[in-house]
């Protein structure tokens, strides 16, 4: 009989799908079964605005908690949700290859950013994408959602209630002209055909580690040396290197995945560029700036960005981003 790993995951279809997509890439690596085990956070319970629910990590401390307690091998996270600082007993032994990292337009009638009318209602729970939508046009009204996935493309008028499989249901509540959400997710989820533009990161930079998974293990491994190499061979250096920057950017501004800062790395041949925004939260003053490493490594990239955070603070980055 086989043996068998359990990996954690939020119950939401895009968890589910993005928990599914690792556990299938692992048990055929490794040769094991895989069990999935179902954790209810904080996060899918409590009501309210994101960003007031507590911090960041909202989503993620059940999760890691029930892999603390051995209730299984291995947890999924969305990176862009964790919080910079690892707790004791847990690593994240995998980050594979990153999904796009832009955000999402989804708006009526196929309208792109610039072609929505005079006062929009722009759905989000985002404050760094509220920021940069006020940023790029102060006559938008935002307004906070949450919800999964489906549910906010249900917000949108002529979309109404789309379901997990891609179809729109009969009730349409439709009092929104568009929201803004992660393209990755929309792309796991099968449902990218509702995606009326892809922003490009000049508008709008991401949430640091935004499009990028992260597969989390107790510190001394998960039992299973086969899982464990699995882990390793899934790993994807300039994924890691990528949101190391950027994570170690955010952790030096002091600053939690709610906050209005925005940030991506890219590798072009032998170096490592790093771009990053810190935004008032009503979009009236912004600042952008961008540093680049020539060594790869992770150690290169986390110094990358702590180095790029602290002229970002000089220059009175806290401040800008209402920090302080």
């Amino acid at each position: 009989m086989s043996e068998t790993f359990r990996v954690g995951t939020r119950g939401s279809a895009l968890a589910t799908t993005q928990t599914g997509w690792a556990a299938k890439r692992l048990a055929q690596s490794s040769g094991l079964e895989v069990e999935t085990i179902l954790v209810k956070t904080e996060g899918d319970v409590i009501t309210g605005p994101l960003s007031q629910l507590g911090g960041t990590g909202v989503f993620a401390a059940a999760l890691r908690q029930h892999l603390l307690d051995s209730g299984c091998d291995l947890a999924v996270h969305s990176l862009k949700d964790l919080p910079t600082k690892q707790p004791e007993g847990l690593v994240l032994a995998a980050i594979p290859e990153r999904e796009d990292v832009r955000d999402a337009l989804c708006a009526r009638d196929g309208l792109k950013l610039s072609e929505l009318p005079e006062g929009a209602k722009i759905g989000t729970g985002s404050p760094r994408r509220a920021a940069q939508l006020l940023a790029f046009r102060q006559d938008f009204q935002i307004v906070d959602i949450r919800g999964n996935v489906p549910t906010r493309l249900g917000r949108v008028k002529g979309i109404g209630d789309t379901h997990d499989d891609g179809s729109v249901g009969r009730s349409v509540q439709g009092d929104l002209d568009a929201v803004i959400l992660a393209a990755a997710g929309m792309r796991r989820l099968g449902l990218d055909k509702h995606i009326t533009e892809y922003l490009d990161p000049q508008i709008m930079l991401p949430a640091p580690g935004q499009g990028a998974l992260a597969l989390e293990v107790r510190s001394t491994g998960s039992d299973h040396p086969a899982l464990d190499q699995a882990l390793a061979d899934l790993d994807h250096l300039p994924t890691r290197m990528q949101v190391e920057a950027e994570r170690a950017l955010l952790a030096a501004l002091e600053a939690g995945c709610a906050a209005p800062i925005g940030a991506l790395a890219r590798v072009e041949g032998q170096t490592l560029i790093l771009e990053a925004v810190a935004c008032n939260p009503d979009g009236s003053e912004t600042m952008r700036r961008s540093a680049q490493s020539n060594g790869l490594s992770v150690q290169a990239a986390q110094e990358l960005g702590r180095s790029l955070a602290e002229s970002m603070i000089a220059d009175g980055a806290a401040v800008v981003a209402g920090l302080v």
